[in-house]
């Protein structure tokens, strides 16, 4: 089994560069699906309030046999619980859910800027982290005005912001806001979602000069931007496909051409306005 690389984070923490993640799995699938990841190699794992799977995930967790400290565990606040106290109980719950002592990576879903919460919010990530409940803290779908009110008002830096990335959206601006401040990137959608990316002639020429899937392809230039990816499939050999991208490379100019299909358009929600 060829090993994922793994990104230093900016507390020292160490995540897996290609994870599994569970979005819109049924909780009684969630330990299958998670159950066969593991069983695979993946040993970094993507859940969230939201998703209602934190049980099934953390039965697969703990049914795997794995150590727990070769595992990278990842869940996520929903939007309702944003507040100290009410971010505190929720963490709580999901701690509970997910049967473990801590969480690798605790990440705000959504920084639903009508709300005026986050940093409030935030407050209470420091606090579990220094309780040592998560090793890691961070955003998701943070634009670099959320991320800056957060650096100038609050004392940890985020270490992740988890956002769509794939080939049709790519954050130029925004990844470039993390390297400045030392935050990793992290893909969800990261073959984009009924957007043609994987149908794209320019990404099935590249994949079969390498022998690979157009989506091995596009994982491929995920990690060689250096960006976290977090695929999600429930069928196995998709699984095992999504894991099998570490024995090649892109040239520098099919990198650059994947980045020339850039269009700017978002498959999930605006989160300047999700709320």
């Amino acid at each position: 089994m060829t090993s994922v690389p793994a990104l230093t984070l900016n507390n020292g923490t160490k995540m897996p560069q290609l994870g599994f993640g569970v979005y819109q799995v049924p909780d009684d699938e969630a330990a299958t699906a998670v159950g066969k990841a593991l069983e695979l190699g993946y040993r970094s794992i993507d859940t969230a309030a939201l998703y209602a799977n934190e049980e099934g995930t953390g039965r697969a967790v703990a049914a795997s046999g794995i150590p727990r400290k070769e595992l990278f565990v990842t869940t996520k606040l929903w939007n309702t619980e944003q507040g100290y106290d009410t971010a505190l109980r929720a963490f709580d719950t999901s701690l509970a859910n997910l049967g473990l002592d801590y969480v690798d990576l605790y990440l705000i879903h959504w920084p639903a800027p009508a709300k005026d919460a986050y940093v409030e919010t935030w407050r209470a990530f420091e606090e579990i982290q220094r309780q040592g409940r998560a090793k890691a803290i961070g955003v998701s779908n943070f634009q670099t005005q959320h991320l800056r009110r957060l650096l100038e008002e609050t004392d940890i830096v985020p270490a992740v912001n988890q956002i769509e990335l794939h080939p049709r959206l790519q954050q130029d601006a925004l990844r470039a806001f993390h390297a400045e401040h030392g935050i990793a990137t992290e893909a969800w959608s990261p073959l984009g979602r009924n957007n043609g990316v994987l149908d794209d002639p320019l990404v099935r020429r590249i994949a079969e000069s390498h022998g690979k899937t157009p989506a091995q392809t596009v994982l491929r230039w995920q990690l060689e931007l250096g960006n976290v990816a977090i695929p999600k499939s429930v069928t196995p050999s998709r699984m095992a496909e999504n894991l099998d991208v570490l024995d090649f490379r892109l040239e520098d100019s099919e990198v650059q051409a994947l980045t020339a299909l850039e269009t700017g358009e978002r498959v999930g929600p605006d989160p300047d306005t999700l709320n």
